[in-house]
């Protein structure tokens, strides 16, 4: 992977843009973090897993999502669920058991991860008949779409302001290291930054880009993506000033994507207000936005809660809790088509703070 960066490095003049150097990490061919075989995604680290997302902790996450995706279904007018990046298949799988064939009538993956989708493959086989593999979006569909954890993987560009002038962060390789290096630029956060401190950010382009094209090609429908991150307000804080990316491997984390790249996931939480910005301007309004906590409330994971044995009990308290994932987690909805009252932001809604 250092050598492919190297190279990569060396054909961009000897400066890669980190956004760039974020993709291969991530993606290239048989070495990027997703394109290779590691387990990636487990409860524990003793499973060879390097961490755990909503549906390993527990079916209740599915359960109540498929609450919210029914009742989207059904006010769409649609019969397919597309899910972007479906990880272990877990998510999949709940919400095939929770929705008969009459409201899902074909569940389509889409994946770039060889090894991933073997194992989704692997996973989903008893719901073979209603689902299908894509490596790319079609020209033109219709469905709800899915994306839990998808929006932080996707790279970012880096932005330093250093005494008072911005700067690209971008990678540079000598003598068998990479190491970081920054340069004037152009680019700036969607916000104005209070105060004269040195600031290191994100942008999101890619992210952006993904909610275009979705909007763009999806003729009718809704799409949900859960995941980290904040309103543009809070996620240019000043006194967010470290930026927000980070590497997890084995469930631990660390902030130096240059260590071992294609052997650790990298991230960076989302700008929500930025997400529905793009996709509001290429023709797909918010239908809500909310802490997942609330979301998963509002959908009924309290009841089934009050009906689990004691692991999905403490599991599904770990999804609503405002110190766990309760608040760090977001969900956004967005649709084409009529607008309606959705079960999930009935109460909590913060669409107002986008």
């Amino acid at each position: 992977m250092k050598a492919l960066i190297a190279q990569a490095v060396a054909r961009d003049g000897g400066w890669l843009p980190f956004d760039r150097f974020m993709a291969l990490a991530l993606y290239a061919p048989g070495l990027g973090y997703y394109a290779n075989a590691s387990r990636k995604f487990g409860a524990m680290p003793a499973s060879g897993s390097d961490f755990v997302t909503a549906p390993e902790m527990t079916p209740l996450f599915g359960r109540a999502l498929a609450a919210q995706l029914g009742e989207a279904l059904q006010q769409t007018r649609t019969h397919e669920l597309w899910e972007f990046g479906a990880g272990s298949g877990a998510l999949a799988a709940q919400l095939l058991q929770a929705l008969d064939a009459n409201a899902v009538r074909r569940y389509v993956i889409v994946e770039l991860s060889a090894s991933l989708r073997a194992r989704q493959q692997q996973a989903l086989a008893a719901h073979a008949g209603r689902v299908q593999w894509l490596s790319e979006l079609p020209e033109r569909f219709e469905g709800v779409v899915l994306g839990n954890e998808v929006l932080d993987a996707m790279p970012v560009k880096l932005l330093a302001r250093i005494g008072g002038a911005w700067h690209e962060r971008g990678v540079v390789a000598a003598d068998g290291a990479l190491r970081f290096e920054d340069r004037p630029t152009a680019l700036r956060p969607p916000l104005e930054i209070e105060g004269p401190h040195d600031y290191l950010t994100e942008i999101h382009p890619q992210a952006e880009a993904f909610v275009r094209t979705l909007a763009d090609r999806l003729t009718r429908g809704a799409a949900f993506f859960l995941d980290y991150g904040f309103p543009e307000a809070e996620y240019y804080h000043p006194q967010r000033h470290m930026g927000t990316l980070m590497c997890h491997r084995g469930h631990l984390a660390d902030p130096d994507p240059l260590v071992d790249p294609g052997l650790k996931d990298i991230t960076a939480h989302v700008d929500f207000t930025g997400i529905a910005v793009a996709a509001q301007e290429a023709g797909l309004a918010t239908l809500g936005y909310t802490s997942q906590g609330r979301f998963l409330v509002n959908c009924g994971l309290a009841a089934q809660l009050a009906d689990a044995g004691l692991p999905d009990r403490v599991a599904g308290q770990r999804l609503i809790a405002e110190h766990e994932m309760g608040e760090l987690f977001k969900v956004l909805a967005l649709h084409k088509g009529a607008y309606w009252d959705a079960l999930g932001f009935g109460q909590g809604d913060r669409t107002h703070t986008l």
